[in-house]
C-alpha cells in the first residue's frame, strides 16, 4: 500500500516542479471553459501521453532487470542517470529537450486551431499531449524510477496499478487546477521550494544506494541483481509468488507435514493428511480417495482413461526463450505437448531430466513438443546466462521458457519442482505428474495421446536412460536426511550455540551435530537465503544418513574461485568422494549451482560431514540428499 501512496503523492509532486510552470498558463487559459468540451480532453490526452512515457519507461525497466543477468554496473548506470536527472533539473531539461519542443510546437497547433474553430474537444485534446510532452522533465525521472522498481516483479497488474497511482496523482493536481483556476496556481507557486528539495533528496538516496553498491558496501546483499534491489528483496519476491515445493512430499514448506483439511502442521519429516484420505512416512505416501500411490514423493499410476483436466494455459509472461523461440499455446494445436517445470539447482529435476531429455528425442519426429519452463528458486537462478551454461552442461537441446516472473507458473497453477503437465493435440491438459519416479507409466501417457492425435505409431518399448553423476537416481531406500536450507529464512536443526545471527558477522562454532543436524564454523553473516563466509577457513559440518550429499554453493560477490576440502567422519572421502570432489576431498566453487560432494562406496550409514573452504566469499545455500 505504501509504494501506491508513493506513487500517487509522486504524481502529484510533478505538477508543483518548477519545470511545469510553462504548462500552467495554457492551462489556466482555458478554466472558464465548459469542462466536458475542454478541461476533459486535456486530462484525456494528458493520460495518453503519460500511457506513451509509461511505455517507454517500462522497456527501460525491462531493460534494466535484463541487465541483472548481463552484468550490474550497466544497470547501476542507468540507476545512477535517474538519480541525478532527479538531483539536477538542467540535465532532466537536456535530456528530456525533444520532448519539451515538440509539446510546445503542439500546443501553439492546439491554440491556432481554438482560435479558428472555438472551443471544440480536438484542440483540447492536442493541448492535453502538449501538456504531457512539456511535463517531461518532471515526469520522467521519477515514472522511470517507479517503473524501474516495479519491473522486477515483472509485467504485471502490481506494475499497471502503479502507472495508474501515478496518473492520478498527476491529473488529481491538473483537475484542480482547471476546476479551481489562479488560486490553486498561487498555492502550487508558494510549494515549489518543497517540491523541489522532496525531489532533490530522493535523487541524492538514488545516488548514495548507488555508490553503495559500487564501493562494495553492500557486503553481498545487492549482488548480481539490478538496479536497488537486492538479494533478500529479490528472493522475498520468489517466495512472494510461489510456495516453496520441490515434490509433493514436501508441499509449501521443506520438512514433514501434518494436514487437515486445508490447515497444515509440518515438523520432522513425516506427513499425515487427513481430508484428502492421506498418509504419508518419510519420503514416501500412499493415498487412497484420489485412487493414487506415491513413493519418493512421485505418482506410480497413471490411470487407463485419460480425463480432461483443463485446457493449455497460454505461455505467455516469459523472461525469454532459449533453444527456441517464444512458443504459444494457439501455435502448438495438433502436437502433443510436455510441460515440464524445472530449476537448475534443484535435485529432484536434475534426476528426472535424463527422462524428460530422452522423450524429446524419440518422439520429435512422431508429434511430441517438450517444453522446459524454468522458474527460479533462489535469486541466482534468474541469471538467464547460469541458465544457459545449465542448458548446455545437461545437453538439454528442446525449447526452454525462462519464467522469471512465475507468469506461465502461475498459468498453470503450479506448485511443485518437478511438474510434468501432458496435454493433447487439442490442446488440453490430461494427465500431470509431480516429482521424480513413474518414468514408465509418464511415457506411456505420452505414447497414449500420440496415438489419440493419429500420428506414426509410436513404438511400444520404453526409453533406456543410464543416468550418472547427480543426475543418478536416488538410493530412496537409504535416504534419511532431509532437503536443508542454511540460510535463517528456512533454516532448520542449526546447532550452532547462541543460534543464527541475522545479517550480521559472526563467529560460530559446530555444536557437535547429531543426525540431521548441522552447524557453522568460523566468521560467517547468515542471511535470509545463505551464509556467506567472511574469512579463511570457515566450515560447515552436517551428520546425515544418505548414499549422496549435496550442497548449493556459489562463489559469492566478487565471483572468485573458492577452494575446499571434504571429509567424512574426519577423514579424506577416497571412493566414496562425489563428481565435485577428488579422493582427496578437494574441489573449487566456481559457478552458482548444486555441487556433488559425497556419493558413498559401500553400506549407508550415519556420518559427519564437514566441508572446509580455504579463502572467503563463498555462498551456501542449501543441503540435499540421495
Amino acid at each position: 500500500m505504501l509504494l501506491f501512496v508513493l506513487a500517487y503523492l509522486g504524481g502529484v509532486l510533478t505538477i508543483v516542479s518548477p519545470c511545469i510552470l510553462p504548462v500552467l498558463p495554457f492551462v489556466f487559459a482555458r478554466a472558464d471553459r465548459p469542462f466536458v468540451r475542454s478541461g476533459l480532453p486535456i486530462l484525456v490526452g494528458m493520460a495518453l501521453t503519460f500511457a506513451g512515457v509509461a511505455t517507454l519507461a517500462a522497456v527501460g525497466g525491462g531493460w534494466a532487470v535484463t541487465a541483472n543477468q548481463y552484468g550490474r554496473w550497466a544497470a547501476l548506470v542507468l540507476l545512477a542517470g535517474f538519480g541525478l536527472m532527479l538531483l539536477f533539473p538542467a540535465i532532466a531539461d537536456r535530456v528530456t529537450r525533444p520532448l519539451v519542443a515538440l509539446g510546445s510546437r503542439l500546443s501553439e497547433s492546439a491554440d491556432r486551431a481554438d482560435a479558428a474553430n472555438g472551443a471544440t474537444v480536438l484542440p483540447s485534446l492536442l493541448l492535453g499531449v502538449a501538456t504531457g510532452l512539456l511535463w517531461a522533465p518532471c515526469a520522467g525521472p521519477v515514472l522511470g524510477l517507479i517503473l524501474t522498481g516495479a519491473a522486477l516483479q515483472g509485467a504485471n497488474v502490481q506494475t499497471s496499478l502503479l502507472l495508474g497511482a501515478y496518473a492520478a496523482g498527476a491529473a488529481t493536481s491538473l483537475a484542480l487546477a482547471l476546476l479551481i483556476g489562479g488560486r490553486v496556481f498561487a498555492a502550487m507557486k508558494r510549494s515549489l521550494g518543497a517540491g523541489e528539495w522532496v525531489r532533490r533528496g530522493l535523487g541524492v538516496a538514488v545516488l548514495g544506494a548507488v555508490a553503495a553498491v559500487a564501493l562494495g558496501l553492500d557486503t553481498g546483499y545487492l549482488t548480481r541483481l539490478s538496479l536497488a534491489s537486492t538479494a533478500s528483496l529479490e528472493q522475498g519476491l520468489l517466495d512472494k509468488f510461489h510456495p516453496r515445493a520441490k515434490e509433493p512430499s514436501s508441499v509449501l514448506m521443506s520438512g514433514d507435514a501434518m494436514m487437515s483439511g486445508n490447515n497444515a502442521m509440518m515438523s520432522g519429516n513425516n506427513a499425515m493428511m487427513s481430508g484428502n484420505n492421506a498418509m504419508m512416512s518419510g519420503n514416501n505416501a500412499m493415498m487412497s480417495g484420489g485412487a493414487m500411490m506415491m513413493k519418493g514423493g512421485a505418482a506410480t499410476a497413471a490411470p487407463e482413461a485419460l480425463a480432461v483436466e483443463g485446457n493449455m494455459p497460454a505461455l505467455d509472461g516469459a523472461v525469454t526463450w532459449l533453444n527456441s523461440p517464444p512458443l504459444t499455446a494457439a501455435g502448438l494445436k495438433g502436437k502433443v505437448v510436455l510441460v515440464d517445470f524445472w530449476t537448475y539447482s534443484c535435485i529432484n529435476c536434475l534426476r528426472a531430466i535424463p527422462y524428460v531429455r530422452a522423450w524429446a528425442e524419440k518422439y520429435k519426429d512422431r508429434g511430441l513438443v517438450v517444453i522446459g519452463v524454468h522458474s527460479p528458486e533462489f535469486a541466482f537462478e534468474k541469471n538467464v546466462n547460469n541458465v544457459k551454461k545449465a542448458i548446455a552442461d545437461l545437453k538439454i537441446g528442446y525449447p526452454v521458457a525462462v519464467d522469471n516472473d512465475y507468469a506461465i507458473w502461475r498459468a498453470f497453477k503450479n506448485q511443485y519442482w518437478p511438474a510434468h503437465y501432458f496435454i493433447d493435440a487439442e490442446g488440453r491438459i490430461r494427465h500431470h505428474h509431480f516429482g521424480e519416479g513413474d518414468y514408465e507409466g509418464s511415457e506411456r501417457v505420452i505414447q497414449q495421446l500420440l496415438a489419440e492425435a493419429g500420428k506414426a505409431a509410436a513404438a511400444g518399448d520404453l526409453v533406456a536412460v543410464t543416468a550418472q553423476g547427480v543426475e543418478a537416481a536416488s538410493a530412496k531406500a537409504d535416504v534419511a536426511s532431509p532437503e536443508t536450507y542454511v540460510g535463517y529464512g528456512r533454516a532448520e536443526n542449526f546447532v550452532s550455540p547462541g543460534g543464527a545471527v541475522k545479517d550480521a558477522a559472526h563467529i560460530y562454532a559446530d555444536g557437535g551435530p547429531r543426525l540431521n543436524e548441522w552447524g557453522l564454523k568460523g566468521d560467517w553473516t547468515i542471511r535470509a537465503e545463505h551464509a556467506a563466509l567472511n574469512k579463511n577457513d570457515g566450515s560447515i559440518v552436517y551428520r546425515f544418513h544418505a548414499r549422496d550429499l549435496h550442497l548449493v554453493l556459489g562463489p559469492g560477490a566478487a565471483g572468485k574461485p573458492v577452494p575446499f576440502r571434504v571429509t567424512i567422519d574426519g577423514m579424506a572421502p577416497g571412493a566414496s568422494h562425489g563428481m565435485d570432489t577428488d579422493a582427496d576431498g578437494k574441489g573449487v566453487v566456481t559457478e552458482e549451482r548444486l555441487y556433488q560432494l559425497i556419493r558413498l562406496d559401500g553400506p549407508v550409514g550415519d556420518h559427519t560431514f564437514e566441508i572446509q573452504f580455504l579463502t572467503p566469499g563463498v555462498e551456501a545455500y542449501a543441503f540435499t540428499f540421495g
